[in-house]
This record gives structure tokens, C-alpha cells and sequence, in this order.
């Protein structure tokens, strides 16, 4: 009798140290992506004015986006918030919310159109700007944009950059800058090509992939010149789009103006390549948040990619 104890007693002592060693083992492997977000201390957002995810379609060279591709992860299915249009979705993009809550809904809109469901600093919808200044409160932010309109998106009193550049590469310029000078926790950088000649040529044309090539050509400068100010393995690069569009317009319900483009990468994330989940692009602000550690807000509803993926 005492022996069926013993027996029954280590058979179940072995039962659970296997069942510990499992679970540390799952932890161990769940946290791994965690823990070299450790090391993350500068996180770039490029945003590409109306480049659609169809334009990965072979038609233009873009070896630098391809990289990044490469050696991270990305979505060519991710989605614009509607209408696909600029404000709405560059706002949705770094506040981690759709219109109904930020309450910017127009192309152009200067100010909230809807009463935003939380006011935050400068009377908006708190961003990922917001969220720095509350957690991180002596790191560094900025923004530089060459279409106006991103500059009533932010909170402009918290920012160490406020920059409205005249051309793309004005805005390249006066980014890398501020990124190499300040080592920034964040840089947004927006780029208002190929929009322009998306609505100047039309989408899906010689000229609109011209135009493409010359942000691959913005990007390769970027990663090329965190590398040689030995940042780029501290950094993260997210790249993305406002929206698509289609003949010389968008805003409209189609996958050519609604998929965009969402391409992450950093020497310190695993490469996972093509991602199975859906992404919106108020998903952003919240990969961000988890990049740089912080605690993301409930009445946020984006979702981090590194943790739905």
C-alpha cells in the first residue's frame, strides 16, 4: 500500500514538474519578442501620401521597401479607415482610433468635425505623441510633413519638431536632422508623394511608380544613415500609407483605395514576413506604444501587431 503511495506520489510530482517546464518553456518563447523590444529606443513612422498596397506589382523599382520586407514583417492587405481619404486617416493612424472616436472625418479637416470621446493636450484626441510625453516625459518627439494638413493632427506644444517641409526632400532633410542630433524616442516623417502625382497623372501610371521609386530612394537614406550613426539597432522603422486611390481620386470603397501598404521592421524584431491577421491603420499607434514600452490607453482601439501576430 505504501509503495502504490510512493509510486502514485512521484508519478505525480513528475506529471507536474513536466507541466512547469512546458509552461516556463511557452513563457520563455511568448516573451522573447518582449524582451528584445528592450532594446527598441527610437521608433520612425514614414508615411507615404496614397501609396496603395497594389502598387507592389512589380512596376516600379523599390529595392530598399523590398528589404525592409524582407527582414521584417509586413501586411499588403492592411486597411484604411473610410473615407480613404488624408486627415482621417493620418489621425487614425497616430491615435490609435477610428474617426467616430478622434472625430476627424474629412480629407482636409483642421479640427475635429465629431466632438472627440476624450480631449487631451492642445483640445484633440490623445496620439502616440501623448502617450510619450506622459511616460517617457524627457525623451524627444517629432514630426516633419510636407503636406500642411498633418500639422493640425498633433499635439504641437508637445513636440521638439514641428516641421512643414516644401518638397519631400525638405522634409527628409530637416527629419534626418532632428533624428541624428536629438535620437529621438519618436519621428514621425510624412512624404506627400506619390498623392501628388496620383491626382496630377493618375494612380497606377509611369509616372505615379516614378514617384514610388523616389520614396524607395527617401527610405534607402534613412536606414543608410541610421547605420552609419550606428542607431539603426536601437531603431524601428513602420512604414505605411493614408490610403490608395484610383484614376486621379480616392476616398471611395474600393480595395485599390482602401489596402495599404504596413511594413515594420528593426535588426532587434523577428522577421515573420507576410502577416496573417488583419491590420487597420489605427492599429499603428498602438504597435508604436508596445515598440517603446508604454501602456496602451483603453479608449484606444487599435491592437499591437507584435502581439496579434
Amino acid at each position: 500500500m505504501i509503495a502504490n503511495l510512493s509510486i502514485r506520489f512521484m508519478s505525480n510530482y513528475t506529471s507536474l514538474l513536466v507541466s512547469m517546464f512546458i509552461l516556463l518553456g511557452c513563457t520563455s518563447t511568448n516573451d522573447r519578442l518582449h524582451i528584445e523590444n528592450d532594446h527598441i529606443k527610437h521608433v520612425i513612422l514614414i508615411g507615404s501620401d496614397g501609396f496603395g498596397a497594389y502598387a507592389f506589382n512589380n512596376k516600379a523599382n523599390i529595392p530598399n521597401i523590398r528589404e525592409m520586407m524582407l527582414k521584417g514583417s509586413y501586411s499588403l492587405k492592411a486597411r484604411a479607415v473610410f473615407p480613404t481619404s488624408s486627415a482621417v486617416n493620418w489621425a487614425s493612424m497616430i491615435m490609435g482610433s477610428g474617426p467616430e472616436l478622434h472625430g476627424f472625418t474629412e480629407w482636409g479637416s483642421k479640427r475635429p468635425d465629431l466632438p472627440p470621446r476624450i480631449y487631451g493636450y492642445d483640445s484633440i484626441y490623445p496620439s502616440i505623441i501623448s502617450l510619450i510625453n506622459n511616460q517617457l516625459p524627457n525623451e524627444k518627439k517629432g514630426v516633419a510633413y510636407t503636406w500642411s494638413g498633418i500639422g493640425y493632427l498633433f499635439e504641437k506644444s508637445l513636440v521638439d519638431l514641428n516641421y512643414n517641409g516644401k518638397s519631400d526632400g525638405d522634409t527628409l532633410d530637416k527629419a534626418l536632422e532632428f533624428i541624428v542630433s536629438q535620437k529621438p524616442a519618436f519621428t514621425f516623417i510624412h512624404f506627400d508623394e506619390p498623392d501628388i502625382t496620383g491626382h496630377e497623372r493618375g494612380h497606377d501610371t509611369e509616372e505615379y511608380y516614378q514617384a514610388i521609386q523616389t520614396i524607395d530612394a527617401h527610405i534607402g537614406t534613412i536606414v543608410n544613415t541610421l547605420s552609419q550613426k550606428n542607431m539603426l539597432k536601437n531603431s524601428a522603422i513602420i512604414f505605411s500609407s493614408d490610403h490608395g486611390g484610383i484614376g486621379k481620386t480616392h476616398g471611395g470603397k474600393t480595395l485599390l483605395e482602401t489596402e495599404i501598404p504596413w511594413i515594420i521592421f528593426s535588426p532587434n524584431i523577428p522577421s515573420k514576413g507576410a502577416l496573417d491577421n488583419s491590420i487597420v491603420t489605427y492599429d499603428t499607434a498602438s504597435t508604436i506604444a508596445d515598440l517603446l514600452n508604454l501602456t496602451i490607453p483603453d479608449y484606444w482601439r487599435g491592437k499591437s501587431i507584435l502581439k496579434n501576430n
